[in-house]
């Protein structure tokens, strides 16, 4: 029996990766039923100032196509994940633990609490992300 019932884990998901895949087999192994909230491209060039490479449809499939989630979610706001958390009875959020600490997440984790919601931080894949991705071909590129 696991954990939790219900939980929720949120991202952009662009260039999808073992990390990705990471976030998303730890957050199913605690809950029975796993919400992703993904990230709208309006969501993204508003808070990371950048446009992702994949598009949202795109990027929303390749995440329902994954084992381990049960529903997608488009994510438009940081306050969204509120809104997902009260109309699912989410009894816990995931993340990565790069987002711990942020000033983003110190507010989100205050709304956690008030909603009786816990929050649990999973180790973050290190040497891969869709930055460093992105980076690696624009490297491979220009060499060529």
């Amino acid at each position: 029996m696991k954990k939790y019932k219900v939980g929720l884990t949120t991202g952009v998901f662009d260039l999808f990766h073992v990390g990705h895949l990471n976030i998303l087999k730890q957050a199913k192994d605690q809950c029975d039923f796993l919400i992703v909230g993904v990230s709208t491209d309006e969501f993204v060039e508003a808070y990371k100032n950048k446009t992702p490479v994949v598009p949202f449809e795109d990027r929303k499939t390749i995440v329902e196509a994954q084992r381990d989630v049960d529903l997608v979610i488009p994510q438009t706001s940081h306050a969204s994940k509120l809104d997902i958390i009260d109309n699912y009875d989410v009894e816990v959020m995931f993340h990565g633990n790069d987002w711990k600490g942020s000033s983003t997440f110190v507010e989100l984790e205050r709304e956690l609490k008030r909603r009786n919601v816990d929050a649990v931080y999973f180790e973050y894949t290190a040497g891969v992300s869709s930055t460093q991705l992105i980076e690696r071909i624009k490297q491979t590129i220009s060499t060529s």
